[in-house]
């Protein structure tokens, strides 16, 4: 069955237009508790949100698809996407959404979910919401006297804060550590500035004063002008920014320079292998890595193994094969010792935790090898993918041809939005450019 609704990270597109639309929302919510039900008794669900407007409409409408099929309801408000995978455990629910687009514009939202063990669900459990989704789930409804309740609950932004500062050594304090952090206008506006000041350090935030239809504009882990004129403006010791719903997070260093997740796993990798806390020799990261990130772990005597892009694969790797460290170039993180999912903020306090034990500016702590040129560009389409394209995938080969052995091509669809992305990296920038250049030309052709 070819997936409808889910992609790579849920359900996601512009809010009130198909599928991200309240009756839909609605539908998701009945199909989840139904494919979702394993057990006796009532089952709970937590929900979860980011600062979108939208997130209101596709709430309150997930609310009244759970509770017609009998699932009790947990609402937290807005609240990080790790946070909510937390949460589902500790409250002992069933199952567990975020509202949330990540790191997109306002203008779209999506639904993740999660299972009772805090992590997004597999591919089959999908296949069956979206068999639910197709059918006719009147016949499902709960009884008037089982239909489900609906409360919100408080102190979950607290929890969170708790949670996220007990990953660090007890004896350890951020004392006299400028810090910017840059929310993003998103999920973490609130927990993840007063982690930091909690822990002791100095905090400058940004990114903090939420209007609905500003999270991520211009601000945030895809946009980090702001964060580095700060950091430079307050002679921050590092700066940190997350995306709309926190599961994800990039440094900014003393100098105003841009430290990507593939070095942010490098700095964690071999400090957890100092302390002997790596449960495997290697990390597991996406086809996107860098190259550079490939052999600085070979020189460490560490392995990378990867996936297809997106964090739950990561993830699904590092459970089948026991790894404890993982995650993206994007900055999306996986620390399974203490979460199930990305977690912006916990990947940036176990950075700050290095930092402050081997007391040496963020320049050098963070800047672990020289990444290979990687160029990546976009091609955005409408109606089929110009992919399959005979003159396309001629380019491509042409392009195989001339890398040969000396670099890395990755073409591969969003997941999350209508466009091909197309990056290759190799020793030889300027191969590297004109392959790219010459692949994306073609494309464009085929879908203009």
């Amino acid at each position: 069955m070819a997936r409808k609704y889910f992609g790579t990270d849920g359900i996601r597109g512009t809010a009130n237009r198909w599928p991200i639309t309240p009756d839909i929302a609605m539908k998701v919510g009945m199909a989840v508790g139904l494919a979702l039900r394993q057990r006796q008794g009532r089952l709970r669900a937590v929900i979860g949100k980011d600062t979108r407007l939208s997130g209101y409409m596709i709430e309150t409408a997930m609310v009244a698809g759970f509770t017609s099929v009998g699932v009790d309801v947990f609402m937290t408000g807005p609240i990080p996407t790790p946070a909510v995978a937390m949460l589902t455990r500790s409250l002992r629910c069933d199952i567990g959404v975020m509202i949330s687009a990540s790191h997109n514009p306002f203008e779209d939202n999506g639904i993740k979910i999660f299972g009772p063990d805090g992590y997004k669900l597999s591919d089959e459990i999908e296949l069956s919401i979206e068999r639910l989704l197709e059918s006719d789930l009147a016949p499902h409804l709960a009884r008037s006297s089982d239909l489900g309740r609906a409360k919100r609950v408080d102190g979950v932004a607290d929890r969170y804060i708790e949670f996220a500062k007990r990953t660090l050594p007890r004896n350890l304090s951020l004392q006299g550590v400028r810090v910017v952090v840059d929310c993003g206008n998103g999920a973490a506006y609130k927990v993840a500035p007063d982690a930091l000041w909690e822990l002791g350090a100095d905090v400058f935030r940004l990114g903090v004063e939420p209007d609905g239809t500003n999270i991520n504009k211009d601000c945030g882990s895809t946009s980090p002008g702001k964060l580095i004129a700060k950091v430079l403006e307050t002679r921050a010791d590092i700066g940190i920014a997350l995306d709309g719903d926190a599961d994800r997070v990039i440094v900014v260093d003393e100098k105003g320079q841009v430290v990507d997740g593939d070095q942010l796993m490098a700095v964690v990798a071999t400090s957890f292998k100092e302390d002997g806390r790596l449960t495997k020799p290697g990390i597991v990261a996406t086809i996107m890595s860098n190259l550079g990130l490939e052999r600085y772990l070979g020189d460490n005597g560490l392995t990378l193994a990867r996936t297809k892009v997106g964090d739950r694969y990561v993830v699904e790797h590092m459970r089948e094969y026991g790894y404890n460290v993982g995650g993206e170039q994007s900055g999306h993180i996986i620390l399974n010792d203490y979460s199930t999912t990305g977690d912006g903020l916990v990947a940036a306090l176990q950075v700050l935790a290095v930092v402050t034990r081997q007391g040496k500016p963020v320049s050098e702590v963070c800047r672990r090898f020289e990444p290979v040129p990687q160029i990546l560009k976009n091609v955005r389409f409408g109606g089929d993918s110009p992919l399959e394209n005979d003159k396309v995938q001629a380019s491509i080969a042409d392009a195989l041809k001339r890398l040969g052995n000396q670099g890395r091509l990755v073409i591969r669809p969003s997941g999350t939005e209508s466009l091909i992305r197309v990056m290759a990296e190799g020793d030889d920038e300027v191969l590297v450019t004109r392959v790219v250049d010459d692949i994306v030309e073609s494309l464009k052709r085929v879908a203009a």
